[in-house]
């Protein structure tokens, strides 16, 4: 009888010291798992984004699409511009084709970081803010901006004439950062209007419905002369931006291989081609 118990025991511990070594071995397994096919092969997939590009032979560009002479729609639909150029040459020079969607500039960003896109070419100003979000190329375009308002204001010339007025402002961009967050707090209390196209604030500032906006003169002349608006800009320019290619982080082949095609056009002549082609002077910079 005691031997019978002795067996029974003895064979009941060599069970479960062998069910424990098969739980412990089921336990390392997805361990390592996750750790190949984890962070690390994310890292690699988003290092390799141009070769992704390459391998599609397309690069997907995001602009506005309502901001002529640097992007718009043309007379047979179709995306056109400054800024279409620019993409176009460097999608080229990386030996695809671009390939564009228009939206509101608002959304454009998180839709880049969202990777609907590979690269925003769409006046995108450089700024420290943006830079925690998404990465820049090297700038293609310096835009000067100034303060615009309607030709029967005479009271508006300056930053400080904001005081108690209704400034309209596209949404989302950097023109409107620099008026919250810096002319607010010197110049004291004026409403921002917000608007998803120039064509609009502009159309609002030609009927009196805002008192004046800001943006740069390339972006406005064409605008003025199709629609025969009664706006002008005053004074001195209140600051410069510069727009450079919008990417993700952690993208440093493309965004070496892009700045490699800009320098590039630049150093060849187009980058002067395409910018006389719109604006009817060489580049100051």
């Amino acid at each position: 009888m005691k031997t019978r118990k002795k067996g029974f025991l003895v064979t009941t511990l060599m069970a479960l010291a062998l069910f424990s070594l098969v739980l412990s071995a089921c336990g390392t397994k997805p361990e390592a798992s996750n750790t190949s096919n984890g962070a690390g092969s994310s890292n690699e997939a988003a290092a390799n984004q141009l070769e992704a590009i390459k391998k599609a032979g397309v690069m997907k560009v995001g602009m506005m699409g309502t901001y002529p002479p640097y992007n718009f729609l043309n007379d047979n639909k179709e995306l056109d511009g400054f800024d279409v150029d620019i993409a176009k040459e460097l999608a080229k020079r990386i030996g695809v084709k671009a390939e564009f969607t228009a939206q509101e500039f608002s959304g454009l960003i998180p839709s880049l970081q969202k990777k609907k896109f590979d690269a925003v070419v769409s006046q995108v100003a450089i700024t420290e803010d943006r830079k925690k979000a998404i990465d820049f190329t090297d700038p293609y375009i310096t835009n000067n901006v100034n303060i615009i308002v309607n030709s029967k204001t005479n009271d508006i010339t300056t930053l400080e004439d904001f005081k108690g007025k209704t400034i309209g402002v596209g949404l989302g961009t950097n023109d409107e950062s620099y008026l919250r967050n810096e002319v607010l707090p010197k110049v004291g209390d004026f409403e921002i209007k917000t608007y998803d196209d120039v064509i609009t604030s502009l159309k609002d500032l030609n009927s009196g419905r805002i008192d004046a906006t800001i943006n740069n003169l390339y972006a406005l002349k064409p605008i003025i002369d199709k629609n025969g608006f009664q706006i002008k800009a005053v004074g001195e320019p209140i600051k410069s931006d510069q727009a450079a290619v919008a990417i993700n982080q952690k993208t440093p082949e493309l965004k070496e291989a892009l700045n490699k095609a800009l320098k590039e056009m630049k150093e060849d002549g187009t980058y002067k081609t395409i910018f006389k082609k719109w604006f009817g002077e060489e580049p100051k910079e």
